[in-house]
C-alpha cells in the first residue's frame, strides 16, 4: 500500500505526554510517506490525539470529529483516527458514536501506528485499546521545536487518585531503560537541541519496575540516578523533568538538582488541595504539611527555584473552610505558576459517582477566587527578576511583535526581548530584565553566549 503524496494533520489535546506521543506518531507517518498539512481540510489522514482529564476537552474532540465525519461522506478516502486517552476510555463505543472512524487507539499503542494503519488500508476498522508492553521508541519523532525536546522516561501510572482517569487510560507504569533514554538524548544533542524535558505521568516513580537494588536496599534505578547518568550528554545544556508526585519526592532528588548544573531550578509538583481531609478523599497519599516541607527543603537548597503546581477546586464534598485551606497554602508558598481547574467528574473514577457533588456555580466562584490569588502571588514572585540578568534559551519569534524573540529562563519564565530569530534561535542569551508581569518578563540582551556549533 503506497501512501505517496498523502497528507496528514494531527490535532493534540491535553498534556505534555500527549504532545510527545503526537511527535512520535508524526514521525511514523512521515516515514510512511505522508506529508504534514497545516489545514486539516487538505489532509487525507486526520488524527486527533485526545485528552480525557476534563470534560470540555472531550466534548471539543466530538465537535471536531463531527465536522470531519461529514467530510468523509464526500471524500471516502479520508482516514479518521482517534488516539490518546478518550480513545482508550471509550474504545468501541466511539465507533458506535462515530461510525466513520477508521482507527481508535489508546496511548500505549502510539508506536504501533504503522501496523495499525496497514490493517486500516487493508479495509478494516480497528480498535487497539488492549494493555500491551510498550514497544521501545525506535521511531524518529517529528519534533515541533528544534530547540527543546520531550523525552519519555516512564509511561503509565500506578496511583489511584479518586478523581483521575489516567491509570485507566495510560496503563501501568513502564520505565524505559537508562541506556535507551541516554541514547535518545545523545541523538538530540547531536541534532543541536539545547534543552530536554524528561517526561512521566508520575516521574518520581521512574525505575521502580526495573530490576536491581543497591546494597542499601533501595531501587538501583531512580529518577535521581537517571539525572546523574544523563547529565553529561554532550550538547544538552538544560534538563527539566515533570510531573512529580509529593508522595515520592525525596531530599536526595532535591540535592541532585542543586548539585547538577544542567538541571534547571524549576519544580512542577502538583498539590491538588491544601486540605488534609480532601487530600485523603483524593487518595493522594500525603498531607499539606508534608507538601510544605518539600517546598521548604527545595528553598533551603535552592532559594531562587521556581515552583509550579496543579490544584483542583470544588472536589466532591469540599467545604468553604477546606477551600480556604487551599487558598492559605497558595498564599503561604507563593507559586511562580499554578495550573488550576474546577473538578470535573470523569467516567469510571470513584469520585464521579459520589453524591456530594458541588454545583457549577460554587466551583466557578472558587476557581475565580483561586485564579485571582494565583495571579497576585505570581506577580509578587516576578518582582525578584527586575534588574537581574537571566540566561534565556531562544525558542521563537514573539507572534504579537515581529521585532521581539522569546524564550525561557532556567526557572521557566517566558521572556521577550528584541532580536533576530534567524541569528539567535537555539542560543543562550544573557538578558537584563526591564519589565516584569505575573507570568512573563521583558528585557534587553546584554551579550550572547555563543555555543560551539554541533
Amino acid at each position: 500500500m503506497t501512501t505517496f503524496n498523502r497528507r496528514y494533520h494531527i490535532t493534540t489535546f491535553g498534556c505534555q505526554m500527549n504532545k510527545a506521543d503526537s511527535e512520535r506518531m508524526a514521525g511514523i507517518l512521515e516515514n510512511m510517506g505522508f506529508e504534514w498539512s497545516e489545514d486539516p481540510n487538505d489532509a487525507d489522514l486526520i488524527l486527533y490525539n485526545t485528552c480525557t482529564i476534563r470534560d470540555n476537552a472531550e466534548q471539543k474532540v466530538y465537535s471536531y470529529l463531527g465536522r470531519q465525519a461529514k467530510r468523509k461522506h464526500e471524500q471516502p478516502n479520508l482516514t479518521l483516527v482517534v488516539a490518546g486517552c478518550v480513545a482508550q476510555q471509550e474504545g468501541e463505543t466511539l465507533l458506535r458514536r462515530v461510525p466513520e472512524l477508521d482507527l481508535v487507539m489508546g496511548p500505549q499503542h502510539a508506536n504501533r501506528l504503522q501496523d495499525l494503519l496497514e490493517q486500516v488500508f487493508d479495509g478494516n476498522q480497528v480498535v487497539a485499546t488492549e494493555p500491551i508492553h510498550i514497544v521501545e521508541d525506535i521511531t524518529k519523532p517529528r519534533r515541533d521545536s528544534s530547540v527543546t525536546a520531550w523525552v519519555n522516561v516512564i509511561y503509565g501510572c500506578n496511583e489511584r487518585c479518586t478523581y483521575c482517569v489516567v491509570p485507566n487510560v495510560r496503563g501501568i507504569e513502564q520505565s524505559r531503560t537508562p541506556e535507551a533514554i541516554r541514547a535518545e538524548m545523545e541523538k538530540l544533542g547531536q541534532l543541536g537541541y539545547q534543552e530536554v524535558t524528561l517526561l512521566g505521568q508520575n516521574i518520581d516513580a521512574y525505575g521502580r519496575d526495573l530490576p536491581g537494588v543497591t546494597p542499601e536496599g533501595r531501587h538501583q534505578h531512580t529518577l535521581t540516578d537517571l539525572l546523574y547518568y544523563v547529565h553529561d550528554v554532550p550538547g544538552i545544556e538544560r534538563i527539566r523533568f515533570a510531573t512529580s508526585h509529593p508522595r515520592y519526592f525525596t531530599e536526595r532528588l532535591i540535592r541532585a538538582c542543586a548539585e547538577l548544573p544542567k538541571v534547571c531550578e524549576h519544580f512542577h509538583i502538583p498539590f491538588q488541595s491544601g486540605d488534609n481531609e480532601v487530600l485523603k478523599r483524593m487518595a493522594r497519599g500525603y498531607t499539606q504539611e508534608k507538601y510544605r516541607r518539600i517546598i521548604d527543603t527545595i528553598r533551603r537548597y535552592m532559594p531562587d527555584a521556581s515552583i509550579s503546581a496543579d490544584a483542583i477546586v470544588g472536589f466532591p464534598g469540599e467545604t468553604e473552610a477546606q477551600f480556604e485551606n487551599t487558598l492559605r497554602l497558595v498564599e503561604d508558598i507563593g507559586f511562580d505558576h499554578l495550573n488550576t481547574a474546577a473538578y470535573s467528574p470523569r467516567p469510571s473514577t470513584p469520585a464521579s459517582v459520589w453524591e456530594n457533588q458541588l454545583s457549577e456555580e460554587i466551583k466557578s466562584d472558587r476557581l475565580q477566587r483561586l485564579n485571582h490569588l494565583v495571579a497576585t502571588k505570581a506577580a509578587q514572585r516576578s518582582q525578584r527578576y527586575l534588574g537581574r540578568i537571566e540566561e534565556v534559551l531562544v525558542e521563537d519569534q514573539n507572534p504579537k511583535n515581529p521585532n521581539q524573540i522569546m524564550g525561557r529562563t532556567r526557572g521557566n519564565r517566558l521572556t521577550f526581548f528584541n532580536g533576530n530569530i534567524a541569528e539567535l534561535k537555539g542560543q543562550l542569551v544573557k538578558v537584563k530584565i526591564t519589565e516584569v508581569r505575573a507570568f512573563s518578563l521583558t528585557g534587553e540582551p546584554v551579550g550572547i553566549q555563543q555555543l560551539i556549533p554541533v
